[in-house]
């Protein structure tokens, strides 16, 4: 899984006001598992990625026998990267903001932008998977723990932490001063309380 993740192409123009930063493919593929191995929340579910940057959640739930499965992405760019990975049935692209999002998944996956650049970003992915999904895998700097786990409480949803990691960013951007930045991360395994 994580081969063919890795084969997908990078972002051809990351904007760092996005907080675009690839989802690393290993990283995906260890989600993707859990999701469908130890939860069974992918085969045969309706999975959207919000934010899917160039597809690798999304990609990695089609290959994992997902029914139906929706990436959006409001970068129209990050879209065509993803689309070119996968053109098959089953798929669908949008370039869109997240929060225009209506309707009910089964599975919501994201890589939602950590809020460094705008703070607490990651809350409008929050708000609009709670709003969409059975169950949301999202990744979060751990650094920001406290505040998710409050924010999760107040919004009514379960959740545990089912991988404690660390994304290697790269030099990336002009502002970046090392070749190489260990952010230290968790993922989440969230399901939200219906009333």
């Amino acid at each position: 899984m994580a081969i063919r993740l890795q084969e997908v192409r990078k972002h051809p123009n990351a904007k760092v006001s996005l907080e675009q930063y690839s989802t690393p493919a290993d990283l995906a593929a260890e989600i993707l598992f859990h999701a469908c191995y130890s939860f069974s929340d992918i085969r045969n579910k309706s999975v959207v990625d919000l934010g899917t940057g160039t597809g690798r959640l999304a990609l990695g739930a089609v290959i994992l026998g997902a029914d139906y499965t929706v990436g959006i992405d409001i970068d129209g760019a990050a879209v065509k990267v993803a689309s070119q990975a996968y053109t098959g049935p089953n798929a669908d692209w949008i370039i869109g903001d997240v929060s225009a999002l209506r309707g009910e998944c089964d599975t919501v996956l994201m890589n939602p932008p950590f809020g460094t650049k705008r703070p607490h970003a990651d809350v409008r992915f929050l708000e609009t998977a709670l709003n969409l999904g059975n169950v949301i895998y999202s990744i979060h700097k751990t650094a920001t723990r406290a505040f998710i786990t409050n924010w999760l409480q107040k919004h009514s949803a379960n959740y545990q932490i089912i991988i404690d990691s660390k994304i290697e960013i790269g030099h990336e951007f002009r502002f970046h001063r090392k070749a190489k930045h260990a952010v230290k991360i968790q993922v989440y395994r969230i399901v939200p309380i219906k009333t």
